[in-house]
């Protein structure tokens, strides 16, 4: 809806975001602080490695049940939010850590820079604005069975790659071979 609006009334971009309340912004400017965070190399332990993808979790499970957990669309809603969490991890967990190290002596992970957490942050960020705005203009979307389908899914996925790109990290730290491998740079 709000897509479509921007598209054929470009103008329309103004209104809305005047009509967005302070507090959103403020999150955003914390996500993107948090986005650009991950652009640098940097060392961080298991729970630091651990805490963005749980956070991520929880702020796709509160969109997807602040959009559906009142319609009777719910249990679909969450059927599509898990096979697109399930799908996306499994396709990610099982790639390569990218040029992430394990150093068990110290605990801790030798991590390079990255532009995809903070395009996954800003995504699901704007999934979560977009749905809230939709919402507001045409109410009885939650009823469109395609348009629960989609958003559940799109906030499963980001799930789903947060968690499996966490998963890659977590298995230098099971394997340390693998994280001796890696340390290596073989």
């Amino acid at each position: 809806m709000l897509l479509q609006l921007l598209a054929n009334h470009p103008e329309a971009v103004v209104p809305v975001l005047r009509q967005t309340p302070l507090w959103v912004w403020g999150l955003l400017t914390a996500f993107l602080a948090l986005g650009v965070s991950q652009l640098r190399d940097r060392s961080a332990s298991l729970a630091r490695v651990s805490l963005m993808p749980v956070a991520m979790t929880l702020f796709s499970v509160s969109g997807t049940y602040s959009a559906f957990g009142a319609t009777p669309h719910l249990g679909l809603a969450i059927s599509a939010w898990l096979v697109a969490a399930v799908l996306a991890f499994a396709l990610v967990a099982r790639g390569r850590a990218d040029g992430a190290q394990y150093d068990p002596a110290q605990r801790l992970y030798l991590l390079p820079g990255s532009a995809v957490p903070l395009m996954l942050i800003v995504g699901i960020f704007l999934v979560k604005y977009v749905v809230g705005v939709d919402l507001v203009m045409a109410p009885q979307l939650v009823q469109d069975t395609q348009y629960v389908l989609c958003i559940a899914a799109l906030y499963g996925a980001f799930t789903g790659f947060f968690v499996g790109r966490a998963a890659r990290l977590w298995r230098l730290a099971v394997r340390p071979s693998k994280a001796l491998y890696s340390l290596n740079g073989e």
